[in-house]
């Protein structure tokens, strides 16, 4: 079993069952290893029941049977792979299709931040030593119908916002698939934490407004939008710094805090190996005070001068700001489109998405195709995916990836179809945090590795396959899967009950990669 050990006490059905699957995988570990290079795409066999499989789990999270039947009568995946990404830069340009009860994560923001206030107040009022019953708001979880109490109105904004992004994965009515996993790719990329006090009732909207609406535009937009949303100001602490000018003329006890400067090179733009100096991660921190929050205006933002550090600044050898009409808020403006359109940032951008959809280790001829591409169209980030999309690499079928724990829990929803089932939805939920990839809820903001070396273990297998047989029980078959499964698969599968047979089928090989 490719030296795997079963954990000590698993039931033994349950145990068979796992050698079983871990028996039909074969050569399991072949997505570790490094891919170097990447063949013509004349080469590429870009037809057929393997490139369509491809095409839909990599675009989307999952094969859902109405998507499956579109791409195969369209006949031409490669076609239908980008008529997928236009489809999704146009749904991102559109509001979202938010159930009705969900819709509260889309506020305007003076309305959450009201709730936000609101329940400060319902707690400050609670007689003292009087016990709250923390987990109230989580025992109907996914099921928002009455109206919440304001005690729990951030913890109900957080539920929500994780049952929308199952909602968005799991059905193409709420959500245009492809746009939901880029919705999560950029999510991640400029990772917040949704259980950090003050961000939480935020969470939600940043992700409608920061990484889908502009999942698929330019990244200088993107970077703007997250650097100004509350949830953003909140998480890394730009909201309180200031400048230490302010301080020593005692208007303000808060002084300079980098934490957004340096996560703004180091994670969302440059990268680590981007050139900058812990000097320019000081100067972009004085370029940036004053930016804060401003729970009154619709976008949640404000520049309060008298806060700002006045002079001229440089980063990495840029003058800021570069002439005198660009002090001020427009400082910091500057600095944001410098770095997002930097040649480090287009490296680091392409890398990252070569990495979430080809492989592990993408070839490095795709990733200077698409950097070239980011710099040309001044990092539109929809026309890298379209190079992408025409590489040979995205085709090629030794390129392949892992699904993560979230990943698995999605494909598990689209698969079973059942799309509109809360309670799958908290089986699904359940999984992924149980696995490690608890949906919104990574601390620290480098935001979750997606790579087959982070997940594939033996502890993982054994709980994924676990998870694939309960949430399967008694599923109805899904026989237009069958023609993509291998040999040895659909025999393991037809060997086994009707009833039992989809849990088959999401822990095979198949389902497990992409």
């Amino acid at each position: 079993m490719n030296g795997f050990q079963l954990k000590p006490g698993l039931p033994s059905q349950l145990a068979l069952v796992i050698c079983l699957l871990l028996s039909l995988w074969g050569c399991a570990q072949k997505p570790l290893a490094p891919q170097t290079a990447s063949l013509p795409l004349s080469s590429i066999q870009i037809q057929g029941a393997a490139a369509e499989w491809r095409a839909i789990n990599r675009l989307t999270y999952g094969p859902s049977p109405a998507l499956l039947a579109d791409l195969k009568s369209n006949g031409q995946p490669k076609n239908w792979a980008l008529a997928q990404l236009d489809a999704a830069r146009k749904a991102s340009l559109e509001a979202p299709k938010l159930p009705p009860d969900l819709a509260s994560i889309n506020d305007p923001l003076p309305t959450i931040f009201d709730g936000a206030r609101k329940e400060r107040e319902a707690r400050a009022s609670v007689p003292a030593g009087t016990r709250i019953n923390e987990f109230v708001a989580n025992e109907k979880r996914f099921h928002f119908q009455e109206e919440p109490d304001p005690l729990f109105y951030n913890r109900t904004q957080v539920n929500k916002a994780i049952a929308w992004r199952l909602a968005s994965c799991s059905n193409d009515d709420v959500e245009q698939p492809l746009l939901a996993r880029m919705t999560e790719f950029w999510f991640n990329h400029f990772n917040i934490y949704q259980q950090k006090g003050p961000v939480r009732p935020f969470a939600g909207h940043y992700a409608i407004h920061v990484a889908r609406a502009h999942a698929l535009g330019k990244f200088e937009d993107l970077v703007l939008a997250s650097a100004k949303h509350p949830a953003m100001l909140y998480y890394l602490d730009q909201w309180l710094s200031v400048s230490p000018q302010s301080v020593r003329a005692g208007q303000n006890s808060r002084g300079l805090n980098e934490n957004y400067a340096r996560e703004l090179m180091e994670l969302h733009t440059l990268g680590v190996q981007g050139g900058y100096t812990q000097n320019d991660v000081r100067e972009l921190a004085r370029i940036f005070t004053g930016w804060t929050i401003s729970p009154r205006s619709d976008s949640g933002f404000q520049f309060v001068m008298r806060l700002h550090e006045s002079g001229n600044k440089s980063l990495m050898g840029q003058s800021i700001p570069s002439s005198a009409a660009s002090i001020g808020m427009t400082e910091g403006e500057q600095a944001i489109r410098f770095l997002a359109n930097h040649p480090a940032t287009a490296q680091r951008v392409s890398r990252r998405l070569a990495e979430y959809f080809v492989a592990d280790s993408p070839p490095q001829d795709l990733i200077d195709l698409m950097e070239k591409t980011f710099l040309a169209s001044g990092g539109d980030i929809y026309q890298v995916m379209k190079v992408m999309l025409n590489h040979a690499a995205f085709w090629d079928p030794e390129n392949k990836l892992y699904r993560t724990p979230y990943d698995f829990a999605c494909a598990s929803l689209r698969v079973l179809n059942v799309p509109q089932d809360r309670f799958k939805w908290l089986q699904a939920f359940g999984y992924s945090a149980v696995a490690g990839h608890a949906i919104q809820n990574w601390q620290t903001p480098d935001g979750y590795s997606f790579n087959a070396n982070t997940w594939f273990t033996p502890e993982a297998l054994t709980r994924r396959i676990d998870f694939a047989l309960n949430i399967s029980r008694n599923a109805g078959e899904r026989s237009d899967l069958y023609p993509y499964l291998g040999d040895n698969t659909k025999k393991a599968v037809m060997n086994q009950a009707p009833q039992q047979r989809m849990g088959f089928v999401l822990g095979s090989s198949e389902m497990v990669f992409k």
